[in-house]
């Protein structure tokens, strides 16, 4: 799109199936930069991936031709895929329903870059699900409760 210039910043988080904390630290890199790689091919930027166990957070650059959710697509399948392929786990591995999709503004990248570079330590106080409640409250996004994150079975 000539003439189109944008700075769009989105922060997402999502979830293993059940919440189960499947991302082994032994592969959890690969699956980072692997994931990067799938928002690259997509025509956003990566500016930086971590989590724990059983979430991701990604803080990505958008491009204007690529919806969140078309891109949350992209990643969550073909990302599903790859870990299947190499069997990282047992069984069949699954990302869970939806994702939080959350913009911020360029100055605030370094605090936000910094609190999903801190998720062990963000962690060690609070749950998973404390975290996305309070970022859903924090941007006063209606919800459902029966909709946030199924827990672990």
């Amino acid at each position: 799109m000539a003439n189109t210039y944008t700075q769009l910043y989105v922060h997402f988080v999502f979830a293993v199936q059940n919440r189960q904390s499947l991302i082994s630290e032994d592969w959890q890199p690969f699956l980072y930069q692997y994931l990067g790689g799938i928002i690259k091919n997509h025509g956003n930027k990566p500016y930086i991936i971590n989590g724990m166990p059983d979430h991701i957070h990604a803080l990505v650059s958008m491009h204007p031709d690529q919806s969140p959710s078309d891109l949350m697509y992209r990643v969550k399948r073909n990302s599903s895929i790859w870990i299947n392929e190499k069997r990282f786990v047992k069984g069949k591995f699954r990302w869970q329903e939806g994702f939080g999709a959350f913009s911020y503004s360029k100055s605030q990248i370094p605090v936000i870059a910094g609190y999903i570079e801190n998720q062990k330590q963000h962690h060690r106080v609070k749950t998973f699900r404390e975290e996305y409640v309070k970022f859903l409250e924090e941007f006063e996004i209606d919800f459902d409760e029966r909709y946030i994150l199924k827990q672990i079975e």
